[in-house]
């Protein structure tokens, strides 16, 4: 979902605009951006919908209605007490915001909300992908060797914890996955169409989207309830 969401969104341009402060072009919106707008008026909808009520689904926005519906269950019952105890969408948002003009053609194209529609929907592709692990991934490693990350969280080391975590040869399979698969997806490309290189989407997941994921790990486990 999140190759797909930025091979469409490198359809248009970088737009600067609709991350500018105040310029949302709505009347009573004096400060935000038209992207924090979207944002705000996605998760909205989301949150009265359930969308926040299972751990892998967190939101940017705070002071927001609350669930009109429950999600399903989630399939493992964490013995955290509040998941908002771990929500990376800040650092997620930031780094994607940065991560645009390097894969966009500059200027604008005046396709703003096709441009914010396909930014909203890819940030909410990543905080799905990396509150997954730090939830979900960081429990079933728990779950292998609990004795080994009990004595780790007790002593408060959350640098021995990053370190434990780290699966050097599982997120090389996953860069190169990754940008093969960025490749596969954009093999028959109309000249029309732009093109998402294969080594932005690898970089991405190196320097941003495994980091935050691991961090959202450590975050999990230190606040974990034992």
């Amino acid at each position: 979902a999140i190759i797909w969401r930025l091979i469409g969104r490198v359809q248009f341009h970088h737009n600067p605009g609709v991350y500018e402060a105040g310029g949302s072009g709505f009347e009573n919106e004096l400060t935000d951006s038209l992207f924090d707008v979207r944002l705000r008026y996605q998760e909205q909808m989301d949150a009265v919908f359930g969308r926040y009520t299972v751990p892998e689904e967190r939101p940017y926005c705070g002071k927001l209605p609350s669930a009109q519906r429950k999600a399903n269950a989630p399939a493992v019952v964490f013995p955290i007490g509040e998941y908002n105890l771990v929500n990376l969408m800040a650092e997620i948002v930031d780094a994607y915001c940065e991560f645009v003009p390097k894969i966009c053609r500059p200027g604008s194209d005046g396709h703003y909300g096709s441009t914010v529609e396909y930014d909203v929907f890819t940030v909410q592709a990543l905080g799905r992908r990396i509150h997954y692990g730090a939830f979900y991934v960081s429990e079933r490693k728990y779950r292998d060797a609990p004795d080994f990350y009990r004595d780790l969280i007790e002593s408060g080391d959350a640098g021995a914890v990053m370190s434990a975590l780290m699966r050097p040869e599982v997120e090389e399979k996953i860069l190169r996955r990754v940008g093969e698969k960025a490749a596969a997806l954009q093999a028959c490309k109309s000249p029309s169409r732009a093109f998402l290189q294969p080594e932005a989407v690898s970089g991405f997941f190196r320097d941003v989207v495994i980091p935050l994921t691991r961090e959202g790990e450590v975050l999990y486990l230190m606040n974990r309830s034992r």
